[in-house]
Formats: structure tokens, C-alpha cells, sequence
């Protein structure tokens, strides 16, 4: 049995670490709300916590899975994911939530009345605006969003949200994401654009209660986590832009009695060459990491690789004339500054076009 509304099945997934009574007071307002098919993960509490799990074990809507051991919030989930794909449910839809009492049942169901299709996952959104917000998390999640919006071309309020509705058919994705703490709630998000599945948010309560003294997020320990996998992202293209203006100085150097009026252009054409073979082929295989058409993908990255080139050698062959640049490392000075704002251009033009595997 689980819980309907306008036809929609859904299963509500909660893990746990070291419970409160926040976590029955949760389940049972699920119950009251008319959830029927609840899945709760121990993963790994000591036995001081037992009562509250057979508390809510002994609900007939509810599973009781457990970890041994401590494996993560991302390790419990996917382990509740499994065991829906393995009992075959006849649902169309998953519900994550967290069992700290951050999210209201009222808003958990408020969530899942708005999967009205089997392609949309729905986000719960908190307002991090409000004054009662710890200034820890305020700042870390407006940090977070910044990055991911510059960096990933991902505009979303609430990045930290742990109240996520997914349509069934994405448990084989959410299994394929990698991660086992925190980090795999934010993989998710990184990787469900590159998969071009959309997703829309939706306002809840923002509930902070004791300065949220019983989430489990490490703010030191996580963010590296989580950050590691966005600068990774990027680092392809500072490595590049390195080995770029490595070998534009050089080129400069020997072609300076030779080529006097066309070597920066020559120049910026082998410098190119070079750093452009490495960013490809490292983007494809380490950074995006999505297999598409390789001549397909190769041909999208040298059309913009070629437009940024001519952008880059006009503009500094502009700027040397106008100002004091008669220096190879005068030259090379005004290049970064140039390349400097083509990076982001051409950052996000990889991203949404280049490796962009969904049509």
C-alpha cells in the first residue's frame, strides 16, 4: 500500500544517524498525512537509539533497513533505493527526506502532490532569508548556490535540501551517482543537468530548530567533499590556459625576427593547437565524463575553440597597439588578462553545448 493522490504511488525514504524523537514525531505525522509506505535507514546509530527505531518499526507503514556500521547519508539512501528496485513497487514516485525534523510532514506532502509527471523532480526549497536561519548555513548554502549557478549553470535556491520528490523511473540514475555522505545529495544535482532532467522547486517552512545542533553536516569536512568534485570541473581549463600562454610566450620569442607583424596571431594559433588537444580530451574523459559523439563533440569544441582564438588574437593585437606593449611579456600580460574573461565564456559554452549529451 502506498500513499495516493490523483493517482500518484509514492514512498517516502528517510535515513538516520543517531535519532531524536524528531524522527517518530516525523513518521507519525507522515501517517496522519496519509503516507502509507515508509522506508527508514539506521545507518549504523549505537544502541542507545534502538527505541526510537522500533518505535516506528512497529507501524505497519513503515521498513526498518540497517547499516552495521556508519556508511553515510548517501550509502542509506541508495540502499533504500535498491531495496525498492529489488521489491519491484508499484509506485511512480520516491520522496527523500531527513529525520532531524527539518522538514514538516505538511511540506513533505506538499512535495509530492507536485510530481504531476514522471519526468519532473521536485526540490523543497527553504528561504534562507529569514532571520531565525543560523549564519552558518545562510552562508554556506549562498556560497553554494553562487558556485553552482557560475560554475555549473545551475540556478537553485536551496542547495542543501534533503526533501527531494523523484519519479521512479531515476532509481537506476540515483544508484549510478556516486558518493556515500553528504557529497552524493549535491552529485545528484550536478549530474542530473548533463542528464537533462528537470527540475522544479517549491517553497517550504524554513524550520532551524537549536541552531540545527542536530544535523550532521560538517561544514569544514563536507564542503571539501562537495567543492572538490565543482573546482575539478574547472581545473581542465586553468590547466589549460597555463600550458596556453606557456607556449604563446615561447612562440613569441622564436618568432620574433620572423614573423614581426603576424606573430601574435601565429602564436596564439599554436598555443591553441596545443592546450586545445589537452582541454578536449581531458573535459571528455575526466571532467563531463558523458560519452557523446566524439566527432560530434569535437566538432562543436574547435568551432568554439577557433572563434575564441580570433577573439583572443584581435583583442590583444588591439590592446598592444594602444598601449605600451612592444614586450613579449607585455603582450603575454594583456593575453591573460584577455583569456581571463574568455574562460568563463568559454567554461560555460563547454558545459551547456559542447559536452551536452541530451538533444
Amino acid at each position: 500500500m502506498t500513499f495516493k493522490d490523483n493517482g500518484l504511488r509514492i514512498t517516502v525514504v528517510l535515513p538516520s544517524l543517531n535519532p531524536t524523537q524528531k524522527l517518530v514525531s516525523t513518521v507519525k505525522g507522515l501517517v496522519e498525512e496519509g503516507f502509507s509506505d515508509i522506508i527508514i535507514v539506521n545507518d549504523g546509530s549505537g544502541p542507545d537509539f534502538d527505541k526510537f527505531f522500533d518505535e516506528v518499526a512497529s507501524l505497519e507503514q513503515c521498513t526498518l533497513l540497517k547499516h552495521e556500521t556508519n556508511k553515510g547519508k548517501g550509502a542509506a539512501l541508495k540502499t533504500a533505493f535498491l531495496y525498492i528496485q529489488q521489491q519491484n513497487k508499484d509506485i511512480a514516485g520516491i520522496v527523500t527526506t531527513d529525520a532531524d525534523g527539518q522538514h514538516l510532514p505538511k511540506d513533505i506532502l506538499k512535495c509530492a502532490q507536485q510530481m504531476t509527471d514522471n519526468e519532473t523532480v521536485i526540490l523543497g526549497a527553504r528561504n534562507f532569508n529569514k532571520s531565525h536561519v543560523p549564519i552558518k548555513s545562510f552562508l554556506g548554502n549562498k556560497i553554494t548556490s553562487f558556485v553552482f549557478k557560475t560554475g555549473c549553470g545551475i540556478n537553485i535556491n536551496d542547495t542543501q535540501t534533503g526533501l527531494r520528490v523523484f519519479p521512479v523511473k531515476y532509481i537506476p540514475f540515483l544508484l549510478s551517482i556516486k558518493g556515500e555522505r553528504f557529497e552524493y545529495e549535491t552529485n545528484m544535482l550536478l549530474e542530473m543537468k548533463p542528464e537533462c532532467i528537470p527540475f522544479r522547486e517549491v517553497e517550504i517552512t524554513t524550520v532551524y530548530e537549536d541552531k540545527n545542533v542536530g544535523s550532521h553536516f560538517n561544514a569544514v569536512r563536507d564542503a571539501f567533499r562537495i567543492y572538490k568534485l565543482i573546482f575539478k570541473f574547472m581545473m581542465s581549463s586553468i590547466i589549460s590556459f597555463f600550458i596556453d600562454n606557456i607556449v604563446f610566450f615561447v612562440s613569441l620569442l622564436i618568432f620574433a625576427n620572423v614573423f614581426e607583424n603576424t606573430r601574435i596571431l601565429i602564436s596564439t594559433v599554436l598555443a591553441r593547437a596545443v592546450s586545445s588537444f589537452i582541454n578536449f580530451n581531458f573535459n571528455r574523459n575526466s571532467v563531463f565524463k558523458h560519452k557523446c559523439d566524439y566527432r560530434k563533440c569535437l566538432l562543436r569544441y574547435y568551432i568554439l575553440c577557433i572563434s575564441l582564438m580570433l577573439i583572443s588574437a584581435g583583442i590583444v593585437t588591439v590592446l598592444s597597439n594602444v598601449f605600451p606593449a612592444e614586450k613579449e611579456l607585455m603582450i603575454t600580460l594583456i593575453k591573460i588578462g584577455v583569456e581571463a574573461v574568455l574562460f568563463f565564456i568559454s567554461f560555460s559554452i563547454q558545459r551547456d553545448w559542447v559536452f551536452k549529451k541530451c538533444k
